[in-house]
């Protein structure tokens, strides 16, 4: 089996390509839309996000919770919002080493904003078969692809339907 290293879903949302860019691109805010993701603190917090900024995201998955920190990578409001996940842990982020790039595109469109989202697999340096057991043991039986179709799904319709309500 050939291992996928990025999968991606868009969906158009009733909004501006500004607006969802704003909301995307504060991490603190993500747990609002997200399955996993309970939220972020930003370590060095400015009046909007920039490149270099550092944020550790709370997650959780069944009953299984752990930190990661994440550096954004692009920050272009109304187009781009980019970050990479680059340590792990139970309490804090103490693992460090390539995980995942999450990439938002908005693209504007007559009904709102085309909202793309990607998953990138960072662990390049994982051999195929040790990537495939611990997909399988911490997304009961999924590979990390599989498991972030679904994800990427619920947090894009949970977007659309956040900004239907406003």
């Amino acid at each position: 089996m050939t291992r996928e290293f990025a999968v991606s879903d868009s969906i158009v949302v009733d909004a501006t390509a500004e607006e969802l860019y704003d909301a995307i691109s504060d991490p603190t805010h993500m747990g609002s839309w997200s399955p996993e993701n309970l939220g972020a603190v930003v370590l060095d917090p400015r009046d909007s996000t920039y490149v270099g900024m550092q944020f550790d995201g709370r997650n959780k998955r069944g009953r299984a919770q752990w930190v990661t920190r994440s550096t954004v990578t692009v920050a272009d409001p109304g187009k781009t919002f980019e970050f990479r996940v680059f340590a792990i842990g139970v309490k804090s982020p103490r693992l460090k080493g390539a995980n995942a790039t999450w990439r938002y595109d908005f693209e504007p469109t007559p009904q709102g904003t085309k909202v793309t989202e990607t998953w990138t697999d960072d662990r390049r340096k994982w051999p195929d078969a040790v990537a495939f057991v611990f997909d399988k043991i911490v997304t009961s039986g999924k590979t990390f692809p599989e498991f972030q179709r679904r994800n990427i799904r619920k947090t894009l319709e949970n977007l659309q339907t956040h900004f239907a309500a406003k």
